[in-house]
């Protein structure tokens, strides 16, 4: 079997498997080294994970930095070292008196643009060293506060103590801090117990497949498409579409987001931004 084109794969990663884990399953299963993601899940947390494959992966660093949605559950009344239900359990408070009213006040505050202190855990560099490293050492961990945008923040179910709730962010948001942070501002601790990602911009659930599913038939979103469904559009001419080939820059587009450039034959040649009155290519696909 050849290897596939060069594309994109949305995977349901299955709990209890890292995002490194599933790169490994799939470079085994395209027959290349060039497999990356656009975004850590952690092993416990399940749901759309974004695999570039081959010129793909150069999609990677741009997908990252799109909005993200969740389906979680968090539990209130127990606080755990790693603000999830993997960590040891550090402080318990009966929750039992928690009104809805109180829930819905607190949960409309975390909602909007905030400054969120990312769990100790977490991916985070302290001097070169992953937070979670540092704190697994033993080590106290201190991590400064830092801008994202949470546009929603939804319950949808309350059963007790358990919280099922939706919610829709910026990239670099931690689900595991904002049920910290609920359950600080309720006085009553929380921890998150379930997370499933449902979508990484334009690409969600309905299109995912499970390892088992890519196993036995290795579907790839092809290059120009992945591009199509994830950026606007700016078409070119021939002879711009020639240009951008060898990297050169076009006239400014006017327009303030990333660009994806189509030929007229419909294969993607760059990625454009402008910068001034140019458009200059982040990425060139089509080099010439």
């Amino acid at each position: 079997m050849s290897p596939p084109a060069d594309g994109l794969l949305v995977v349901d990663k299955p709990a209890g498997w890292t995002s490194h884990d599933v790169v490994g399953r799939t470079r085994r299963l395209a027959q290349t080294r060039k497999v990356g993601h656009a975004g850590t899940l952690d092993p416990m947390a399940t749901g759309v994970l974004v695999l570039g494959i081959g010129r793909a992966t150069r999609l990677l660093g741009h997908l990252s930095l799109t909005d993200k949605a969740y389906d979680a559950t968090i539990r209130l009344g127990l606080t755990t070292v790693t603000d999830d239900a993997e960590g040891e359990v550090v402080e318990r408070r009966d929750a039992g008196r928690v009104t809805d009213s109180e829930l819905a006040s607190a949960m409309t505050a975390l909602t909007g643009e905030l400054l969120q202190v990312p769990s100790s855990v977490s991916a985070v560099k302290v001097d070169g060293v992953r937070s979670y490293a540092r704190v697994r050492a033993g080590e106290s961990v201190n991590l400064t506060a830092r801008p994202v945008t949470v546009s929603r923040f939804a319950l949808l179910e309350r059963r007790g103590d358990e919280l099922d709730v939706s919610v829709e962010c910026t990239s670099g948001t931690y689900v595991r801090a904002l049920a910290r942070d609920l359950g600080a501002a309720l006085g009553v601790g929380g921890h998150l117990t379930a997370l499933r990602r449902t979508r990484v911009g334009p690409f969600d659930l309905s299109s995912a497949r499970t390892l088992d599913q890519l196993e036995a038939d290795l579907q790839v979103l092809p290059l120009s498409a992945a591009v199509a469904a994830a950026f606007p559009r700016r078409e070119l001419d021939s002879e711009e579409a020639l240009a951008l080939s060898y990297g050169k820059k076009l006239t400014a587009s006017g327009r303030p987001e990333t660009l994806g450039a189509f030929a007229p034959d419909g294969r993607c040649i760059a990625l454009l931004e402008d910068a001034g009155d140019v458009a200059q290519p982040t990425v060139v696909f089509a080099p010439a």
